[in-house]
């Protein structure tokens, strides 16, 4: 072979690998093309919106009252509402307000003389005038038997060591609390007249001053959830006295129980109860009737403890 035939040889064999390696190159850029999507071009499908399976506890709940609501005292967050801010009369659920005005300017052991004033405010009469009170042991009995002879003893002290009036106390001591909605004009929460209540508030506040009551003063709260107190007074008097909430014994976990009622305010009832461990729920209904702020209250218990069971109803 001459050096033409070699020069012509290598001249094919260059031209054919340059087509070998073209034709790779436009293989690969092809394949690219086919299957990458092209710059800005969706990779994924767009997101499916899942609704929500879980029920609605509350949504079916019968509750008779004018106002009420489902307090997380855990969390702050609200469960239920019914016109949960409504200012409505709140009868004997003032000596919540009471006893807690008392506890926050006096300590416990405090002992409290009931005076003549105590004794002659109306309604049924426990204590008597002259007789002595651990304040702790006062508010016990006045809570559970919803006492307004011991509320006007305790609101009379908390006045005094204040240097005020009752309802200023009172005030201040709800002013602390941030609750706007309430104010009392006596500490019983016994109705002013046909038109004026003894003290006003509404659902929302009521929770937060029972939780608030739970958390400073505990061994006094836990006295309302059984059917009966007792406490000894300095002279040696023993005194019983029964709950005025029957469903003390039916109802789960109870941290505390205050009724009210009066012609002006109908049937009230404030709960708190644990739904969990260290998770206390208040449970507050104003302007239901006597017999049905019961039924209200366990209403809301039940739906309260389905929903975090996250069923529907139990």
């Amino acid at each position: 072979m001459n050096i033409a035939d070699l020069q012509k040889l290598a001249a094919e064999t260059r031209l054919s690998r340059e087509t070998g390696m073209a034709l790779l190159i436009a293989s690969g850029l092809l394949a690219i093309f086919l299957f990458i999507p092209l710059a800005g071009q969706r990779t994924t499908e767009p997101p499916v919106a899942v609704a929500s399976s879980t029920p609605d506890a509350f949504a079916n709940v019968p509750v008779t009252a004018k106002a009420a609501v489902v307090y997380d005292l855990a969390t702050g967050e609200t469960l239920y509402a019914r016109n949960a801010d409504a200012q409505l009369p709140l009868a004997s659920l003032t000596k919540l307000l009471t006893v807690y005005t008392a506890l926050a300017e006096l300590s416990p052991a405090t002992p409290i003389t009931v005076s003549a004033n105590a004794t002659a405010v109306e309604g049924s009469h426990v204590l008597r005038e002259g007789q002595t009170f651990a304040l702790g042991d006062l508010a016990r009995l006045t809570l559970t038997a919803s006492l307004n002879d011991g509320a006007v003893a305790m609101s009379e002290a908390a006045a005094a060591r204040e240097g005020t009036t009752q309802a200023a106390a009172l005030a201040s001591a709800a002013s602390a609390l941030d609750l706007a909605q309430t104010y009392a004009v006596n500490g019983s929460g016994l109705d002013e007249s046909t038109t004026v209540s003894g003290g006003y508030g509404s659902a929302r506040d009521l929770a937060k001053l029972a939780g608030a009551l739970v958390a400073t003063a505990p061994a006094v709260a836990l006295a309302t959830t059984e059917s009966s107190t007792q406490a000894t007074s300095a002279g040696g008097t023993t005194l019983t006295v029964k709950n005025t909430d029957p469903m003390t014994g039916s109802l789960p976990r109870l941290l505390l129980s205050k009724t009210g009622y009066t012609e002006l305010a109908g049937g009230n009832l404030a709960l708190v109860f644990d739904a969990g461990i260290n998770h206390p729920v208040a449970v507050v209904v104003l302007g239901s009737t006597q017999k049905e702020r019961f039924t209200d209250g366990a209403a809301l218990v039940a739906a309260t403890l389905a929903h975090f069971a996250g069923v529907a109803s139990l």
